[in-house]
C-alpha cells in the first residue's frame, strides 16, 4: 500500500512528471520545427519555385520561365512589358498573372485588362474575358486593338457572326493593320472549313 504513493502513475508522480513532459514535448516541437524554416539570404521563405530540372504541365522546363513570385514589386508599366514577353512565349497562365497584377497596381490601365482579357481568352476562360473586355471598353472606348481582340475571342468560342461584326469595327477604324486583315482571313477560313 505503501509502494503506490509513490509509483510513476500514481498521486505524487503526476504532479512530478507533468512538467518533465512538458519540457520534453516544449523541446520535440522547437527541434521539429526549426527544419521548416529555410536561411535565405533576404529572410523569404519561398515554397512554390522549381527545382532544377522540374518540367512543367506541358514538359518543357522551367528555365527561363519567370514565376509571378520572383518579382516583390513592379510598377504598372512594368508589369505590362513583363506579361507582353510572357504571352509572345505563350505562358498565358503566366502572362494573365502578371497583366491581372498590373491591373491591381494600375486599375486605370487599359492596355492591362486588354492583356488580360486576351490571355484570359488562350486560357478558355472566357467568364474572366467577358469582364475584362467590359472594363476595357470603359476605358479605352471602341479602338481596332479592343474590336480586334473582342472579335477573336468570339472566333475562339465559334460565334463567327459576333466575331465578323467586331472585326468589320476594326477593320473600319484600321483598313491597313495587318492583325486585323488576318483575322478576317482567318474567320473566312474557318467559314469554308466549318464540319458539323
Amino acid at each position: 500500500m505503501l509502494w503506490s504513493k509513490y509509483r510513476v502513475g500514481g498521486l505524487l508522480g503526476d504532479k512530478m512528471m507533468r512538467p518533465m513532459r512538458l519540457a520534453a514535448i516544449a523541446s520535440l516541437l522547437v527541434v521539429m520545427l526549426s527544419g521548416c524554416q529555410t536561411a535565405d539570404s533576404n529572410g523569404v521563405v519561398r515554397t512554390n519555385e522549381p527545382s532544377k530540372g522540374d518540367v512543367t504541365a506541358f514538359g518543357d522546363a522551367f528555365d527561363g520561365l519567370k514565376t509571378v513570385s520572383d518579382v516583390e514589386y513592379y510598377a504598372s508599366d512594368q508589369a505590362v512589358a513583363e506579361a507582353k514577353n510572357q504571352f509572345r512565349a505563350e505562358n498565358y497562365g503566366n502572362a494573365g498573372a502578371l497583366f491581372y497584377k498590373a491591373t491591381q497596381l494600375a486599375p486605370n490601365d487599359g492596355v492591362a485588362w486588354l492583356g488580360l482579357a486576351a490571355c484570359s481568352d488562350r486560357i478558355r476562360r472566357f467568364d474572366l474575358s467577358d469582364r475584362a473586355y467590359a472594363r476595357a471598353f470603359k476605358l479605352v472606348g471602341g479602338t481596332p486593338e479592343y474590336y480586334n481582340n473582342v472579335g477573336y475571342s468570339y472566333l475562339l468560342r465559334g460565334k463567327l457572326q459576333d466575331a465578323r461584326s467586331n472585326f468589320l469595327k476594326a477593320y473600319e477604324l484600321a483598313p491597313n493593320d495587318p492583325t486585323v486583315a488576318n483575322n478576317l482571313k482567318l474567320l473566312s477560313s474557318s467559314v469554308k472549313n466549318l464540319e458539323r
